[in-house]
Formats: structure tokens, sequence, C-alpha cells
């Protein structure tokens, strides 16, 4: 490519941003991304980092020695793990709001680093998250107060695989990556699980002996090169406008987003092209898809912005730091 080809390839991303940015502008509902960098690999460094949605006003919003990791936002609070004061990688549960104010330790459990979900209920605002009590309780459903700390072991099944919980509310319904026997994980992929969470409705613990459970995703059995500890289903996201479920899944040798609806009936590809889709949010009006983009070698990672409805995608990070699993964030409009 020559200079001039260049100028033009510069001058045209630059107009397509502009017209981003004065779309989002016009939107009723204002948001931010936050997202993870890792900044120093020999240190296992990774900070959180927030921008606009049109990749603006870049800024590290942490900035610590060790181990932060934004996974869920509701409204305009963030919630990610750190290791701050602690082991390395000894997780425990942080809030901030999207410009990196206000952190508090939300609870004195230690979580897994794992996703989470919000799940209100008649006692108050909670997190679902994946926890652990010492060494012999370890990846484990639990239920935190946001408020108060508190919290509330769910499960107490050591034989299955479970991790990264999503809650429904409109549904009642607890998403959750999900494998029966994790001894049998060499050769049974672990996939998508649709559980009762309504207390009420359920004629015991959701997990427990005669709970209510239904496997959503399965994974093609013909596909040979997703290697048994590579993602067959991922981290599950709710489009709550269209009303499915989102997640990562590696096939035909190249990781994309996938959808699926809640009764598992309709089932379809989100992204494609040569570069892999990973991690990714919505947000909350379902217009967009926040996500991290991988080169086929897989050791380059930036975040990108997807209309939902145009399929219009822009890159937003562009430099050799991996930046991955965006999370939009929905802020007051000034």
């Amino acid at each position: 490519m020559n200079r001039r080809d260049k100028i033009c390839v510069q001058v045209a991303m630059f107009l397509m941003v502009m017209l981003f940015s004065n779309f989002l502008f016009a939107q009723k509902t204002m948001y931010k991304i936050l997202y993870n960098v890792l900044e120093d690999r020999e240190k296992d460094n990774y900070d959180i980092y927030s921008m606009n949605m049109d990749g603006s006003d870049k800024k590290n919003i942490t900035n610590t020695p060790g181990v932060e990791w934004v996974y869920y936002a509701s409204g305009n609070k963030v919630y990610y793990v750190s290791d701050i004061d602690t082991c390395h990688r000894c997780y425990f549960l942080y809030e901030m709001d999207a410009g990196g104010n206000g952190k508090r330790k939300v609870s004195s459990l230690q979580v897994e680093d794992s996703w989470m979900s919000r799940y209100d209920n008649v006692r108050g605002e909670h997190l679902l998250v994946m926890g652990r009590i010492g060494k012999a309780i370890r990846n484990q459903l639990f239920e935190v107060n946001i408020n108060d700390g508190t919290y509330k072991q769910i499960t107490d099944d050591t034989v299955s695989t479970k991790r990264d919980p999503l809650y429904i509310p409109t549904r009642k319904e607890l998403i959750m990556v999900y494998r029966p026997d994790k001894a049998l994980r060499k050769i049974v992929p672990d996939e998508l699980w649709r559980f009762c969470f309504d207390f009420k409705a359920c004629s015991s613990n959701p997990f427990g002996s005669g709970s209510w459970k239904y496997q959503l995703t399965h994974f093609p059995k013909g596909d040979t090169t997703t290697q048994w500890f590579e993602y067959h289903a991922g981290p599950p996201q709710w489009n709550s406008k269209h009303q499915f479920i989102s997640y990562l899944s590696r096939q035909k040798g190249q990781h994309q987003i996938y959808a699926i609806t809640p009764n598992g009936k309709k089932q379809w590809q989100i992204t494609s092209g040569e570069m892999g889709s990973g991690w990714h949010s919505w947000s909350s009006d379902g217009k967009w898809l926040a996500m991290d983009k991988s080169t086929p070698d897989e050791k380059s990672y930036d975040i990108y912005l997807m209309n939902y409805k145009t399929k219009k995608t822009i890159q937003l990070t562009s430099d050799s730091k991996y930046e991955q699993a965006p999370v939009i964030v929905e802020i007051k409009k000034p």
C-alpha cells in the first residue's frame, strides 16, 4: 500500500468514527465501555480501562500492580474482581462507578475468576457469583448482598463443573456454563444449561435432587478442532431488547459469538470473518455489541463495537496490548 492509499484509509476510518460518534451522541441513553488490559505479562498485571463508545478518552481507572478484571455492570455501577491487599490471584469482589470512583470491597467472600449476574429478590439487591470458602469449598454459586456484603451459599455440588451465572429476571431462570460430571471434562464439553431459579416454583433447590434443568447448547459432534479445555460454550450474555442469549464458542478452529433463544429452539451465529470474536457485552437497549476481536494467530486482541441492526463495526483500540472482555456501562446523559 502506497502513502496515498494509507492516507485514504486513515481518512475513511476517521469519517466512520465521526459518523458513529454523532449517532451515539443522539441516543437517549449514554454509555461507556470498560475493558481489561494486560499491562505487563511478566508481572501478570491486568488493569481496567474506560473509554467512550467512539473510543475516545481512554483512561486506566484501576492502575494497581496486581490483577483487576471487570465482569459486570448494573446501571452505572461496575463490579470487578481484584487481588489488591491479598495474595496474587486471590480474588475478592469490588464495586466502582464507570469513571473509577467510589471503589469499595463488597464482601469478605473470596470469589472465583468468573462472570457474574444481578439477582434482585425480596431480600434486597444481590449478585450471583462463583465463590469459595477456604480450600475445601470451590466453584460454588453464592448470593451476595451488594449493600452489606453478607452472602449465602446456594450450591453444594462438588461433582459438576459450573461457572459464569446469568440470571434472566423476566423469566426467573438461571443460565450457566455447566457439566454434570467434571471427571468427564475431556470427553463431555461444558455447555449452557438453563435452571429454574424461582424458589417458590421449584420443588427443591435448583441444583438439588429432582431439580428442573435443561441443556440449551449442543456443541457440534463433528467438530474436532476444539480442544477439551477450550470454549465450547463461553460466558452467556443477555440481550434484553431482542430476548436472546449470546455466548462465545470455538468452532471450526475459530472463536465467534453465537446466540440461542431461552427455549433453545433457535440458534444462530452473530459474528464471522477472518478475525475471531470473543468475550462481549450488550448495551441495555440491545443495540450495541462490544467485543474483543483477535487476529487469526490470536496474538493480538482489541476492542470493537458493532451496531446489531446494521452490523456496522468499528475498531476502538489499536495498540500492542491485550485488550479484552469489554463491559458496556450505562451512564446518565448530561
